[in-house]
């Protein structure tokens, strides 16, 4: 089966110093792939390589084999791919509708068309659904700044989803969270993969969290790929505990 997203020898410098250093993987449709690290070791600069924020040195990053790499975000959301941040992305002042219908807007037509069309550009229907999805109801017209951090993060990786994407790049989705809400996030992220044949890439520091969410999980170290496999061969695997632990 082709891989829907294929990184080959990704490689990113900045003054002379490699923080991406020759990192390749593939990633199958429907699959939750975990990817973490300690601090400094490139996760997020790699993902910014992916994602269009930040032009890769060299090496290359396939869509359905397709060559995607340098495209700009917007871009690669209209081929079905999107993101979440460390920071959060909502919008304080608007209500947690509102926010939904802002970021499916963003990802479809034109600005003409935005315009010219109904107010809610349609999408008031998917908003809907994701508000039940993510068990949101009860909050569907609060203003997103009076919910919880751990709310928010619901919102953040429901408005994620509003444009159907194929493939969305969690960057630390449990940071933060506290354990209830965490576990309600997984829950339904789970779900997602499920219903929807989501796919996911999940950079995350919470061990707990990404071992029991994802089904591979491949650790960066000093930009390079130490170790890849199922979380309970990397629970055991000696490389992965001197790169956390120091020896």
């Amino acid at each position: 089966m082709e891989a829907l997203l294929e990184v080959r020898e990704l490689r990113k410098s900045f003054g002379g110093i490699g923080a991406v250093n020759g990192v390749s993987f593939a990633v199958r449709e429907g699959e939750i792939l975990g990817l973490i690290g300690p601090n400094g070791s490139g996760k997020s600069t790699l993902f910014n390589c992916i994602l269009g924020q930040l032009a890769p040195s060299s090496g290359e990053v396939r869509v359905d084999g397709r060559p995607i790499t340098g495209m700009r975000p917007c871009d690669l959301n209209r081929l079905g791919i999107s993101r979440t941040f460390q920071l959060l992305q909502v919008f304080p002042e608007l209500s947690v509708r509102e926010n939904l219908l802002l970021a499916g807007q963003e990802h479809q037509g034109s600005m003409w068309s935005r315009l010219a069309g109904p107010r809610d550009a349609g999408l008031t229907a998917a908003a809907n659904r994701m508000i039940g999805f993510f068990r949101l109801e009860a909050l569907a017209d609060e203003r997103a700044g009076s919910l919880s951090y751990g709310q928010q993060k619901l919102l953040d990786v429901a408005m994620a989803f509003m444009a159907g994407p194929r493939l969305v790049l969690l960057d630390e989705p449990a940071g933060g969270v506290n354990p209830t809400m965490l576990a309600g996030l997984r829950e339904r992220l789970r779900a997602i993969n499920e219903a929807e044949r989501a796919t996911f890439v999940v950079i995350e520091h919470n061990m707990e969290f990404v071992m029991s969410l994802c089904t591979r999980i491949l650790v960066l170290a000093e930009g390079r790929i130490i170790a890849e496999g199922a979380p309970e061969v990397i629970r055991r695997n000696p490389a992965v505990v001197e790169a956390y632990l120091g020896g």
